[in-house]
């Protein structure tokens, strides 16, 4: 895949208490804190902008939404798939900000749509829970229920001791969470797309190296 320059894109956050019909584990509740807040925001605007656009877009794993505003400018039709939010509150709230959803609850191993049916599908921090020996399996489903030319954009984190420290300074222990590496999730996309590209984001101020990364693939036309 050809490198492109691309647009920065800045993160339109909501008030943090706007966002509603998520448990206690989501991570809004750090977005606003130093250092590891702007991190936070950085990983979902490296995604952001490997989007194309176009008509339709699947995020899965929404959680609060976060990402709703800045896809609501690039896309026609959004989608959620999530497997705990409590979605009907979730879609009324953008729906009042004039951002229309239609959000589901359920699993990127079987999902509940049709094949073919969306330009992209977006995944932030959400295949590093999956079991190594689900990532094919979820990676089939994503290749099934994207149009034929359509856009996979996925970001991992790439753990470090610093970031492993600092959420155990707020209360996580990620280890407990994370199941895959970013080279288990690189692998299964390539299995599955062939070649794509992989983006790093570096810590603060260029240090500590890459804590995260975004894979930009296409399914064959």
């Amino acid at each position: 895949m050809n490198n492109e320059i691309r647009k920065q894109i800045r993160l339109k956050l909501l008030p943090l208490n706007r966002y509603i019909g998520v448990d206690r584990k989501d991570p809004i509740r750090f977005y606003r804190l130093p250092v590891i807040g702007r991190l936070y925001q950085r990983r979902i605007e490296l995604c952001l902008e490997q989007l194309q656009g176009g008509d339709s877009i699947l995020e899965i794993g929404f959680g609060s939404g976060v990402s709703f505003p800045n896809l609501a400018e690039m896309y026609r039709h959004i989608h959620g798939l999530d497997l705990t939010a409590d979605v009907a509150p979730i879609a009324e709230m953008f729906a009042g900000m004039g951002i229309n959803t239609d959000l589901r609850n359920g699993s990127v191993l079987e999902m509940p749509y049709a094949d073919n049916q969306f330009d992209a599908v977006l995944l932030i921090s959400i295949l590093e829970h999956l079991q190594p020996d689900d990532q094919a399996k979820a990676f089939a489903e994503i290749l099934r229920v994207l149009k034929p030319g359509g856009q996979l954009v996925y970001g991992v984190p790439v753990e470090r001791p610093l970031m492993v420290f600092l959420f155990r300074l707020l209360g996580t222990d990620i280890r407990t969470h994370h199941f895959s590496t970013e080279d288990d999730v690189r692998q299964a996309a390539e299995n599955a797309f062939g070649e794509g590209q992989i983006t790093p984001l570096r810590g603060p101020l260029g240090l500590f190296g890459q804590v995260y990364q975004v894979g930009n693939f296409r399914k064959s036309q």
